[in-house]
């Protein structure tokens, strides 16, 4: 249970963030997070794809006890996502989304310990 917490929480908010980013119009989301404005499309879209996808791989294989293998894997996916965006608001000089993004990270690095290590499935 101490673990599936924190892996609800990110999973939900990288599902959510993932399909804003793979579905939405690159108007309407360059009013979201200003980010957005600095990256191409093709890259925005391909970050959303990933934080979907890292979202599901956090909570469908342990769920469901199949390829449970993929859990730290996908842990790992928001782990780097995170660390790369941090460079992009430390680029545009935003302290506060480097800060969120600390949060998120020590979050993912909790989960991959946990799911690589002693609480593996």
């Amino acid at each position: 249970m101490f673990l599936w917490i924190p892996q609800g929480v990110l999973s939900a908010m990288f599902v959510a963030a993932g399909v804003l980013r793979a579905t939405q119009p690159r108007d309407k989301l360059i009013s979201q997070p200003p980010w957005v404005s600095d990256v191409p499309t093709p890259a925005v879209r391909l970050i959303g794809v990933a934080e979907f996808a890292s979202g599901l791989g956090m909570i469908l294989p342990g769920a469901f006890a199949i390829a449970t293998v993929l859990t730290p894997l996908a842990a790992t996916g928001p782990a780097v996502i995170i660390v790369l965006a941090m460079g992009l608001h430390a680029r545009r000089k935003e302290p506060q989304a480097i800060g969120f993004n600390a949060i998120l990270l020590v979050v993912a690095a909790v989960i991959m310990w946990g799911r690589f290590g002693p609480y593996s499935f």
